[in-house]
């Protein structure tokens, strides 16, 4: 009891963390126990990656409450109104159609990506390619526009991003921000929608996945471990959020870059090896 303990506490940090940096969450669950030694038993129970998302989601709501009951108003005003003028209102629209491609890569890609994609060289390729890309659309991007800017087109691109995280390695907040910068967006404006977008997707996936956990039930002896991988994915996701957009208003994605390409490098020539 008390190793899973240990490795609830390790993996939410794990989660809140990687949740928001652009490095893979997913790849990360997958590289911390297979570098460790550790049983897949936990990370692979629906109940815990349930409780991590609880965690993030808390994370994320802690720190963007008012920004949403915001976004909320202006968008119910907006129904009675039939007007688009009020920016709050239109960026609400925005993350509504954002979400969309996350929707539908998960209903027809889900279970497949769960099965197929789950390998080191998968997370490392991934890793690797992003980081890549991350790089010279960080370097060549214009920095100009803020998330209010958005057209719809660009707001979808974003969103195709968040779904192409189904890949573990890819990252959601590395591949919504990098196309948020490709759109012209600085880099502050890029996390922000990118953290905004990430909260209907994340309450989606909770509630989907709880009504499955529903089902089988959780047994008295795990509740600790569950509650302790929520309190630590959420405390080191509110840490995350709050110091990457205050990082991302002076300085550039590089340390990231680096991260993927050498980490990804690292796990592709490993698992040649037959060492992960």
């Amino acid at each position: 009891m008390a190793a899973e303990l240990w490795q609830a506490a390790v993996l939410g940090v794990v989660q809140g963390l990687t949740e928001f940096l652009p490095v893979s969450s997913t790849g990360h669950l997958i590289l911390v126990p297979a570098v460790l030694g550790w049983p897949e038993g936990l990370v692979t129970r629906l109940a815990f990656d349930v409780a991590l998302h609880i965690g993030t989601l808390g994370a994320l709501l802690g720190v963007f409450w008012r920004d949403w009951a915001v976004l909320i108003v202006a968008a119910l005003r907006t129904l009675r109104s039939r007007s688009l003028a009020d920016r709050e209102a239109r960026l609400a629209l925005l993350l509504a159609l954002a979400t969309g491609p996350a929707v539908v890569a998960g209903v027809l890609f889900e279970s497949q990506a769960e099965t197929l994609l789950r390998s080191p060289v998968v997370v490392g390729t991934a890793m690797f390619g992003v980081g890549l890309i991350l790089g010279i659309v960080d370097r060549l991007a214009s920095l100009k526009r803020d998330e209010y800017s958005l057209g719809p087109a660009a707001a979808l691109a974003v969103g195709v991003g968040q779904a192409l995280a189904l890949i573990p390695g890819v990252s959601r907040s590395g591949g919504t921000i990098a196309v948020g910068l490709a759109t012209g967006l600085t880099r502050s404006a890029a996390a922000r929608f990118s953290f905004l977008l990430s909260t209907p997707t994340i309450v989606g996936a909770v509630a989907k996945q709880s009504v499955d956990v529903g089902q089988s039930g959780i047994g008295p002896s795990e509740v600790g471990v569950y509650a302790v991988g929520i309190v630590t994915s959420a405390v080191s996701g509110y840490a995350a959020i709050r110091w990457l957009l205050a990082y991302l208003r002076r300085r550039s994605l590089l340390p990231f870059v680096i991260y993927r390409v050498l980490v990804g490098s690292a796990v592709i020539v490993l698992a040649a090896a037959g060492r992960l």
